[in-house]
């Protein structure tokens, strides 16, 4: 199992799904994973999905650019880091915003969940 492929995988499940209906990224999160969202902390899947579908927009679009991943130990297969760069849209806006997220995917299984998930929009400066 390659890195790339299980990060290319989870970030096309993942935009789509939130870009679809956010509260169905329960299954991802764990009680112990973390969410820091422009600087805000939230920890366990309640508290993350509480924070995911309180946003205040009704539509969603990401345009993922660039998936870059890697294995975070020695390990392999093991945890995985994934950072996505994209542009998203809202609602009716027509000018994209520009995003960056990183995903520390845990193995349970066959399967991963996300251990830590950091997201920030980039402003000009």
């Amino acid at each position: 199992m390659a890195a790339n492929d299980v990060s290319k995988a989870f970030v096309d499940f993942y935009y789509n799904t939130f870009d679809r209906n956010r509260s169905d990224l329960s299954p991802l999160y764990k009680d112990h994973s973390t969410l820091s969202f422009e600087g805000q902390h939230f920890q366990g899947t309640q508290a993350i999905i509480e924070k995911l579908t309180a946003l205040p927009f009704q539509k969603v679009a990401h345009q993922v650019v660039t998936v870059d991943s890697q294995f975070s130990t020695p390990q392999v297969p093991g945890p995985i880091l994934v950072t996505v760069t994209g542009r998203l849209l809202v609602d009716e806006e027509t000018n994209p915003m520009n995003f960056t997220q990183t995903f520390h995917l845990v193995p349970e299984g066959n399967t991963f969940y996300v251990y830590n998930d950091i997201f920030r929009l980039n402003y000009g400066f």
